[in-house]
C-alpha cells in the first residue's frame, strides 16, 4: 500500500510515539542530523492521520531488530471489540424523566435503538462509555425545558447532532469525527427550550489509568534501552541525557493537561450533584 493509498484514519498518541522513537534511533545512529531530527519530530506531533505520518520515516530502516515496525494501518482487533458491544435486543432502558430532579443512565447497560429522555427544571446524564448497543445506529432523543441533558460517548463512536434549540441549544462540538470500523453511530436529536443538550467524548477513569500505566511502562523501556546504548559506548555524546530530558518535559506537560481535565470533570460532577440536590430540597425530596 502506497502513502497515497493509506486510509485517512486518525493516528493515536501511541502511533506518534512509535514514529518519534524511530526518529530517535536514526539520530543516535547518525542517519539524521539534529536539524532534520527536530523538523521530523515536530511534523510527527502535528500529524493527525496515518497518511501524514507515513512519509516521516519513509527513508529510514524499520527497527525490526529492536521493536516491531511502525504500522500505518489499523488492525481489525478494534472492530472486533465494537462488534462484541452490538448485542441486539430491545435495550435495558428505553426512557428517563427528570421533573425538578435528575436522572442517570451509566455503567453497564444496553442502549435501545431509540432512547427518549425528558428534563423539566432538572437535569440528566446519559453515559454510553461502558454501554452495549442494540443496533449499529441508535437515536438519543432529548427534550430539555428549562433544564439540561448531557450525553457522554466513548472515543471511536460517530456522533450526529440534529436537535433544535429555542433560547437553548445543542452541542455540536463532537460532530465530524469519523467512527472507528465497526463502531456504532449515535444520533442526538430532540428539542431544547431555555435549556441545553451537551455532547462530550471522553474515556472512562479505568481506561485513563490503563493508558497512563502503558505510557509509564514505555518510558521505562526507553530508558532501559538508552542505558544499554550508553554502556556499549554508542551514546558518548550525551544523547541519552537529552532524550531523558525530552521525555520528562513531554510527560510533565501531558500529566498537567490530564490533571486539569480530571479536575474540571470532578468540578462539573460536583456542580451537577449540588444542582440536583437543590431541586430535591425545593420539591420536598422528589
Amino acid at each position: 500500500m502506497t502513502d497515497d493509498e493509506l486510509p485517512e484514519l486518525r493516528a493515536s498518541d501511541a502511533d506518534r510515539e512509535r514514529v518519534s522513537e524511530q526518529l530517535r534511533d536514526a539520530l543516535a545512529e547518525g542517519r539524521l542530523d539534529m536539524e532534520e531530527f527536530e523538523e521530523r519530530l515536530e511534523a510527527t506531533y502535528k500529524a493527525r492521520t496515518y497518511g501524514e505520518l507515513a512519509p516521516i520515516t519513509r527513508d529510514l530502516p524499520g527497527p525490526a531488530a529492536v521493536a516491531p515496525p511502525v504500522s500505518m494501518v489499523k488492525q481489525p482487533a478494534e472492530s472486533g471489540s465494537w462488534a462484541g458491544r452490538i448485542v441486539g435486543g430491545e435495550g435495558s432502558s428505553a426512557w428517563a424523566v427528570a421533573i425538578m430532579s435528575g436522572f442517570e443512565r451509566k455503567g453497564r447497560w444496553t442502549v435501545p435503538r431509540r432512547f427518549n429522555s425528558f428534563a423539566f427544571w432538572g437535569g440528566g446524564e446519559i453515559d454510553l462509555r461502558e454501554a452495549n448497543f442494540a443496533d449499529r445506529e441508535v437515536v438519543i432523543n432529548c427534550v430539555a425545558i428549562m433544564g439540561g441533558v448531557n450525553v457522554v460517548v466513548p472515543p471511536g463512536v460517530e456522533v450526529v447532532v440534529r436537535g433544535i434549540g429555542i433560547m437553548g441549544g445543542f452541542d455540536h462540538r463532537e460532530e465530524g469525527q469519523p467512527g472507528e470500523p465497526g463502531a456504532p453511530r449515535v444520533i442526538v436529536t430532540g428539542f431544547a427550550f431555555w435549556g441545553g443538550v451537551g455532547v462530550e467524548r471522553k474515556l472512562t477513569r479505568a481506561e485513563r489509568l490503563r493508558i497512563k500505566e502503558e505510557r509509564r511502562q514505555e518510558k521505562l523501556e526507553r530508558k532501559a534501552a538508552r542505558k544499554e546504548l550508553q554502556g556499549s559506548g554508542s551514546d558518548s555524546n550525551g544523547l541519552g541525557e537529552m532524550f531523558d530530558a525530552l521525555d520528562e518535559a513531554r510527560d510533565l506537560i501531558r500529566e498537567r493537561h490530564e490533571d486539569r481535565r480530571e479536575r474540571h470533570e470532578e468540578r462539573r460532577e460536583r456542580h451537577r450533584e449540588r444542582r440536583e440536590e437543590r431541586h430535591r430540597r425545593r420539591n420536598g425530596g422528589y
